[in-house]
């Protein structure tokens, strides 16, 4: 990763350390080979170079470390521990979660480079007269802010979004290019929506018309979406408005590229998605899950907590306990499946036995 800041912008590492949330992780900084060295970027083990962090979370790419370039490398206690009284040419900081540190530097390099974009209207952009914009609201090229809408103090969106009519967006918001948000969403603070992303949507609800043959009549989706706090969104995903209440992806859920949130949907908190997911209409997941991409999700199931979900699964009932789920049809509980599959691998061995045996009878 290229170099972030210029040298009089950059802390030093410990006033970077500080200025993240460290709370619950057990850090430990040693002085060598300065004791606080200025740090103006991060970047990978292989890339990072002398005014750059990096770190390690996997001790057996330990080998990395002879050509780390780095000023200062996160490691694992056990990697510390080995590497403490050696004479190093970067210096270490101990860290029983070294992924989680590093997630949380990226975090801080990446709102330090929105803070210094620039905010204000385009003068593309067309708001109107009645909605609200909050202190440090950049509406980019293109976008349209529509009647009563709110965006919240720090909110950026790219070129392009559209935020609907009484649509409510909080404080910290990232909007990528091409964002639409229809009318009536409401969408929580320091929330992170890709490029393509489709919030508000009408439902998929039709019901038989009697008029003509095989013909459909549209019920009219009058709920909205409400979305938490610090919910991702990926490129493409769509989550649709409720058909009478609101579709409701709890606080700190983490959806991927391509998925699709059908009506009436209840997605609890921190519960993450991988690519191509569907879900069916008023089905309820649980708090903490996982589903694996490609995964399908039947209408009107519920999904307890901490339920994960292999990928390319289909689930069409309901999971009360935890656990973790696989298979295309049926699934089952894991270890069980793994039972099964083990017996399939050996179905055409099987059948010759079995064949064999038959002819020995005749």
């Amino acid at each position: 990763m290229p170099v972030l800041l210029a040298p009089e912008q950059a802390p030093s590492l410990t006033n970077l350390l500080a200025s993240v949330n460290t709370a619950g992780l057990d850090t430990f900084i040693a002085g060598n080979p300065q004791p606080d060295p200025i740090i103006q970027g991060i970047g990978s083990l292989q890339q990072a170079g002398p005014s750059e962090i990096s770190f390690l979370s996997n001790p057996r790419l330990k080998a990395e470390l002879d050509r780390c370039k780095a000023a200062v490398v996160i490691v694992p206690p056990e990697v510390f521990e080995a590497l403490k009284d050696r004479d190093l040419p970067y210096g270490l900081v101990k860290c029983d979660q070294p992924y989680l540190l590093y997630a949380l530097l990226a975090q801080w390099f990446d709102r330090h480079r929105i803070s210094r974009l620039a905010s204000g209207v385009h003068p593309t952009a067309v708001v109107h007269s009645s909605a609200q914009l909050e202190s440090n609201v950049h509406i980019g090229p293109h976008c349209v802010v529509e009647a009563h809408a709110r965006i919240g103090a720090g909110s950026r969106l790219g070129p392009g979004c559209v935020v609907g009519e009484k649509s409510v967006l909080g404080r910290d918001c990232l909007l990528h290019a091409r964002v639409t948000i229809y009318h009536g969403v409401q969408i929580g603070s320091r929330a992170i929506l890709h490029s393509g992303s489709v919030i508000g949507a009408d439902g998929f609800g039709f019901a038989p018309d009697p008029s003509s043959q095989g013909a459909w009549a549209k019920i009219a989706q009058l709920g909205g979406v409400h979305i938490g706090d610090d919910v991702e969104i990926g490129a493409n995903t769509t989550v649709d408005r409720g058909a009478l209440d609101d579709t409701v992806i709890g606080n700190g859920v983490k959806l991927d590229n391509q998925i699709m949130i059908a009506h009436n949907v209840h997605i609890g908190d921190h519960t993450a998605m991988a690519a191509c997911v569907g879900v069916a209409g008023s089905t309820v997941i649980g708090k903490r899950c996982t589903i694996g991409g490609a995964s399908m999700l039947s209408g009107h199931i519920t999904l307890g907590d901490d339920v994960h979900v292999s990928g390319g699964t289909a689930i069409t009932s309901n999971v009360a306990q935890p656990g973790r789920y696989t298979g295309v049809y049926p699934f089952a509980e894991h270890v069980q499946w793994q039972k099964n599959a083990a017996v399939i691998s050996q179905l055409s061995q099987l059948r010759r036995r079995v064949r064999a045996c038959e002819k020995n009878q005749d």
